[in-house]
């Protein structure tokens, strides 16, 4: 299927009698989940020695330092070496149109066709990223799924208890308060961030209304998305992913009163870059009729960390 002069729909529309000059478009979110990747150039790696990407981590050392007496020797110890693997994948997508389109068109066909793949492109990136980071093995849910103060930590990426409240301010603190005893580094400065969806936040934003009244001028936004900060954690609001692919692999929470929701430190998950992301021309076809467009990107991503121990993402989860 290409995008064609003679059926409206696929292309005849960007012709008429009187058509605006303004190229708008529908509205399309920036990417969210992949800001927070570590880009890695895998040009050798990904190129020239298959399509496996690799990074080390490295433990603390087996014994603590401690004092000195005198006559003692210094204390010899050890750190332990692991290694993590994600594959190089390629991704893509296209758009075929044809040379009457083209020709006979008032818009630029290959200028809208950019925008749409450059569109596309940014929620493949999100979908992909966040498929890592909801691979983490920290879920946390509401005491008993209705405390509105206490939350429950698994480790094993799963939990059993059915969320029924809407996340709010007591909650961020104490999952904050478990970050920081797990020794999660901050993502930036002393802060970490938060993201879902804008109404998993809503009940949380009305709390705090009172006190963003008190909110320092001078703060300063820095991620896409990112709404507020509280309790030492930066909040993004994302909808590239929809609410049944970012909650439980059942879908969305079944209750409705919230939906996931991840908190993260510093070293969330690595994207190796073998060829960044570019637009492509096709060659054409049928003696220059046939024409098309595609984006294409060959890289991966991997949860860094994906030992509880390590772990760095920390999911507001339910059962179903």
């Amino acid at each position: 299927m290409s995008q064609l002069w003679g059926t409206n729909s696929a292309g005849g529309f960007m012709y008429s009698d009187e058509l605006s000059d303004v190229l708008r478009m529908a509205v399309q979110p920036m990417v969210k989940f992949r800001q927070f990747c570590d880009a890695k150039d895998a040009t050798n790696k990904g190129l020239s020695k298959g399509d496996k990407f690799n990074w080390n981590i490295y433990s603390d050392v087996g014994t603590q330092g401690a004092a000195l007496t005198e006559n003692s020797a210094i204390p010899e110890t050890t750190f332990s070496i692991e290694q993590n693997q994600l594959t190089i994948t390629e991704y893509g997508n296209s758009v075929p149109y044809t040379s009457k389109l083209d020709d006979l068109s008032k818009h630029s066909v290959t200028e809208v066709i950019n925008k749409v793949l450059k569109n596309d492109a940014k929620k493949t990136f999100d979908i992909a990223a966040h498929a890592q980071f909801k691979a983490t093995p920290l879920a946390v849910v509401p005491n008993s799924g209705t405390s509105t103060t206490a939350v429950t930590l698994d480790t094993d990426g799963t939990t059993s208890v059915t969320n029924d409240v809407a996340m709010g301010k007591d909650h961020v603190k104490a999952i904050v308060d478990i970050m920081k005893e797990r020794d999660i580094p901050a993502y930036i400065n002393d802060d970490y961030y938060a993201i879902a969806h804008p109404s998993t936040f809503r009940n949380m934003k009305n709390d705090l209304e009172s006190i963003h009244q008190y909110t320092d001028a001078g703060f300063q936004m820095i991620m896409n998305g990112e709404i507020g900060r509280y309790e030492g954690v930066r909040f993004i609001e994302q909808t590239n992913i929809a609410k049944g692919g970012f909650g439980t692999p059942a879908g969305e929470f079944t209750n409705g009163k919230s939906n996931a929701c991840y908190f993260f430190g510093a070293d969330t998950v690595a994207e190796a870059i073998a060829i960044p992301e570019e637009m492509r021309g096709k060659i054409p076809t049928d003696y220059g009729r046939a024409r098309g467009i595609a984006w294409y990107y060959l890289g991966g991503f991997g949860l860094v960390h994906d030992a509880a121990a390590q772990a760095r993402i920390v999911k507001w989860d339910s059962a179903t």
